[in-house]
């Protein structure tokens, strides 16, 4: 008898025995046994197959893995997931422990079924994405350059406003606004007075239309060649320092949809985590200044955050052994270093002194002493220190605070140091006394050791070198004569009267600097001896760059004394600026002020717009127009309210008063 061949099984087949076994009779007992033994190990075998199958292969529909429980006398496959997160409850059919080979085939069968067909299900919307993931390439694949280009832009915005709303500022606490009075109209009421501010307005709004056409965002404009420029004072992001420095003029002119666009930029575009190295000095008058005159001025929130988080930026850079500010930091790391031309490494004097007005007021809206605390530290380690001939030179070095080269000026380097003491005294309500004595005693120093007459009969200002006068005096220092004017109140000994003539005297020396050129406009610096007086000598002094501190000075005087010669000079200058610097793409400055045929430097620098048109337009404008009861400029011309008494909020004010 021959063995039947048995079915394949799990894809192998069993081979059948040999046709010649039964011509062996006195085997065949032998074979059955075999036979019999043979089939219980294939029945043992496909049982322990199948229940393997069941229970140890991996479910690769779901990927998941499955184990075997017992509980209770009770079989059951559980998930080892946390119930949370189940896709689906847990396997439902339980066996008895008695019966466990039958159940398990049983589920087995079922469970395989459910597997067959989770595949399918899963293998059907694999295939449906695919199809939806072809259909959109396809579509895309259609739309221009452009379109997609925008689709990319719009996905950026939603992502950047997204994270904006996540990592936003915290809110500022609620403090009283101080009393603002006068912060627009001021009509002269004369007409011929009223048609040259108009004209004034009329160069302000050719210079921003001019910046907004060829170089909105960028720093500055390049007005020649009609695209964007930027200087290594405000590192190497286009954060819109001619939108931020324009703001205030645009307000107090009236010209409100400019100043809604300087705005809309500001609140979309202005970010300062940026990887940018900037000069802390020209950040914080123009940019911190900027936006604390156009909150002021209009009560936009947003001018007083942004202001806010670009202060917290600046504050690494006081992270020295002395506390005297860097020079330069880094907006995203905070890194700070100093000027490589610098004396020894020193910070400069006009740099680090001339951050008080502003930080006062962040402190004032932020209830945060530190601002505060940082501008007082350096007044006090200044106050400690040794000064030659009562003189503070302009370098000083902020690891071992010691001062470098013995240079003194109040020009560049120095000029702001002394403006701001006077004007933290003004903007205190004249109750930082402290601050008024020290400008006091530098003014006397200054008078002593660097005030001068000519031989011409021109009062001037030179700059100390190591115990040598240099009978020089830079555009600069042409602002002085409206601090002389402006502290006259309130000077010791009732030399009220003899500031404000002090005051006078520089402005007309200042004014004889224009007079003598060709252009009528004032070179960079210029000298007092060898027979020159007012008079730029060497090439690389005879440039004129939009600078406002004549002007300046010109309208300081108009306010203290309404001699009418004020405004004639201020006229002859803005004419001036609008035959020789006007071009189709803006206002450049020129190369040379002695010559009929100038050269431009094509630069629109920010603080024209700033300071040089504001105070032509103010010069123009009744005194009713930001009252100097009411106002103290910064040094970059923006307008911070006196904080009276009653609103003062600083650390310590109750002791001060």
């Amino acid at each position: 008898m021959t063995t039947p061949a048995l079915l394949p099984l799990s894809g192998r087949r069993i081979p059948t025995l040999s046709p010649g076994a039964s011509s062996f009779p006195h085997h065949r007992a032998t074979l059955r046994l075999s036979e019999k033994f043979i089939l219980l190990l294939i029945l043992s075998a496909f049982i322990t197959l199948c229940f393997g199958a069941f229970f140890f292969l991996p479910d690769n529909s779901k990927h998941k893995r499955f184990d075997l429980g017992l509980e209770d006398g009770i079989f059951f496959v559980s998930n080892p997931l946390p119930h949370h997160r189940l896709q689906h409850p847990p396997f439902p059919h339980a066996c008895p422990r008695q019966s466990l080979v039958s159940c398990a085939s049983a589920t087995s069968g079922e469970q395989l079924i459910a597997s067959l067909e989770e595949e399918e299900s899963l293998r059907d919307k694999i295939r449906a994405d695919h199809e939806r993931a072809l259909q959109e390439a396809k579509e895309k694949l259609r739309k221009s350059k452009e379109e997609l280009r925008a689709e990319i832009q719009t996905e950026k915005t939603k992502v950047a406003e997204d994270l904006k709303k996540k990592d936003g500022p915290k809110p500022l606490p609620p403090v009283p606004m101080p009393k603002l009075v006068g912060i627009n109209d001021g009509d002269p009421g004369d007409p011929d007075v009223k048609e040259k501010r108009d004209k004034i307005r009329e160069m302000m709004k050719h210079a921003w239309d001019s910046y907004r056409q060829y170089g909105w965002g960028h720093n500055e404009l390049k007005p020649i060649a009609k695209k964007g420029h930027s200087t290594n004072i405000f590192g190497n992001s286009q954060m819109g320092a001619t939108i931020v420095d324009a703001l205030d003029t645009l307000y107090i002119m009236g010209l409100h949809d400019e100043f809604k666009d300087g705005q809309e930029w500001i609140e979309q575009n202005l970010d300062f985590s940026v990887n940018a190295e900037v000069s802390v000095f020209e950040v914080n008058i123009r940019f911190i200044g900027g936006l604390l005159a156009a909150y002021y001025l209009s009560g936009q929130e947003v001018f007083k955050v942004k202001a806010v988080q670009l202060a917290e930026k600046l504050l690494p850079a006081f992270n020295t052994p002395t506390g005297i500010p860097w020079a330069m930091v880094n907006l995203k790391s905070g890194v700070g270093h100093n000027w490589g031309w610098a004396s020894a490494g020193s910070s400069i004097l006009a740099e680090f002194g001339t951050l008080h007005m502003e930080f006062v007021h962040l402190t004032y809206l932020t209830g945060n002493p530190a601002y505060y605390q940082k501008v007082m530290h350096i007044r006090k380690l200044l106050a400690k220190m040794d000064r030659p001939n009562g003189l503070y030179p302009n370098y000083l070095n902020p690891r071992t605070g010691r001062w470098g080269q013995h240079h003194t000026s109040v020009g560049g380097l120095g000029d702001s140091f002394y403006e701001y003491l006077l004007k933290a005294w003004l903007m205190s309500d004249k109750t930082d006394t402290e601050a008024r004595k020290t400008y006091d005693d530098a003014i006397e120093a200054i008078e002593r050791h660097l005030i001068r007459k000519s031989n011409g009969g021109l009062t001037f200002i030179g700059e100390w070198k190591n115990g040598h006068l240099e009978r020089k005096m830079g555009h600069l220092t042409c602002f002085a004569g409206g601090m002389f004017a402006l502290g006259a109140d309130g000077s010791p000994d009732d030399k009220a009267g003899h500031y404000l003539q002090l005051g006078a005297e520089i402005a007309h020396t200042c004014h004889e600097s224009y007079d003598r050129t060709v252009l009528k406009l004032g070179p960079e610096a210029f000298k007092f001896d060898s027979g020159l007086e007012a008079v730029a000598v060497r090439q690389n002094e005879k440039y004129y760059i939009l600078r406002p501190e004549v002007i300046e000075t010109y309208w300081y005087m108009w306010r203290f004394t309404h001699d009418p010669k004020y405004r004639q000079w201020g006229w002859e200058a803005a004419q001036a600026i609008d035959k020789y610097c006007r071009v189709s793409g803006g206002f450049s400055g020129v190369k040379d002020v002695y010559s009929s045929n100038p050269t431009y430097d094509d630069v629109q620098q920010s603080f024209f717009l700033a300071e040089t048109l504001k105070y032509l337009y103010l010069l123009f404008s009744s005194d009713e127009l930001l009252p100097l009861e009411n106002w103290v400029f910064n040094t970059e011309a923006h307008p911070l309210p006196v904080l009276h008494l009653g609103n003062l909020t600083l650390p310590g004010s109750q002791d001060q008063r």
